[in-house]
């Protein structure tokens, strides 16, 4: 499926959640986002996705970007806070309403599942008001593959790209897939750089853009950090914070997972020092062209 990119200058981003601290595998995703942007001349910007309290750690948004700036990866402009825009999201999921892209859904996630898991549009006709149901996007231009700077051509299960998905959950949270669109959209994000584990709901968002008249980002999914059984090192997994003592080993040792191989004697210079050798030497064609890299066990 053809694309419309967006026009340069270039603007990237990193959008962590403020779930816990940040770890090894959010750097490898900070430093790979920040590199592609600081290469370019381009913008690097930063948003914190708190849009779903009940996983959100206290004083993590603080935190993380004290450990971004500890590692030399400094942002520009304002930092911009998901919970501040809901204002936002409710403008564009009204204009969806209104142009009969969206509709209310009442059929709850455990009745979804015993139906096989897919949502088949019971909702889609019935003209329900929004108390007490979801919002759903109703899918009239489905996605079932997109070509990725890094990975290749990526395609997706028929089902997932046709199915019509959720943009606010039935509690009034809104979904990640919504939030994420038009923030990036707003912020004129030129190409989006992050983990691989994000691969398939990009049909999903490719769906979203073209649905508002938007043009659609370039994509770079880099290789996940995994633990030796395959599990995703993150919050969830119990990964260890980054440690504001070992900055430097541990910004090497992110150069070397990306394949820039970093010379040894980089380990031992200055942050400043650092940060400008991956800068001047960032080649996204060096990175493993693989979802998921198992880390190396003492």
């Amino acid at each position: 499926m053809a694309m419309t990119p967006l026009s340069r200058p270039y603007v990237g981003r990193f959008a962590p959640s403020p779930s816990g601290p940040l770890h090894f595998g959010s750097l490898v995703a900070a430093l790979g986002s920040f590199l592609q942007a600081r290469a370019q001349r381009g913008r690097w910007l930063v948003r914190i996705e708190d849009i779903d309290p009940p996983r959100e750690m206290a004083g993590a948004s603080e935190l993380i970007l004290h450990t971004l700036v500890a590692h030399g990866l400094h942002w520009d402009g304002e930092v911009i806070y998901q919970s501040r825009r809901h204002a936002r999201y409710d403008e564009i999921i009204e204009r969806l309403y209104r142009a009969g892209d969206l509709y209310w859904c009442r059929c709850t996630r455990r009745e979804i599942m015993a139906g096989g898991g897919f949502y088949g549009g019971h909702c889609r006709e019935l003209g329900l008001a929004p108390a007490g149901c979801a919002a759903r996007l109703r899918q009239r231009r489905p996605v079932y593959h997109f070509d990725d700077a890094l990975q290749g051509r990526i395609a997706v299960p028929a089902a997932l790209g046709e199915e019509d998905f959720i943009v606010r959950r039935r509690d009034g949270l809104y979904a990640y897939n919504l939030a994420v669109v038009v923030d990036d959209m707003d912020s004129g994000i030129s190409e989006i750089v992050r983990g691989a584990d994000l691969l398939e709901p990009t049909v999903r968002q490719i769906a979203l853009y073209q649905t508002l008249g938007a043009g659609v980002p370039d994509w770079v999914h880099l290789p996940l950090a995994v633990l030796a059984d395959g599990n995703k090192l993150s919050k969830q997994n119990h990964a260890p914070a980054l440690s504001l003592d070992e900055v430097r080993p541990a910004l090497w040792q992110a150069l070397a997972f990306l394949g820039q191989c970093p010379p040894p004697e980089l380990r031992s210079c200055r942050l400043e020092e650092i940060i400008g050798w991956g800068i001047e030497h960032w080649r996204l064609e060096l990175v493993p062209r693989q979802p998921k890299i198992a880390l190396a066990t003492s």
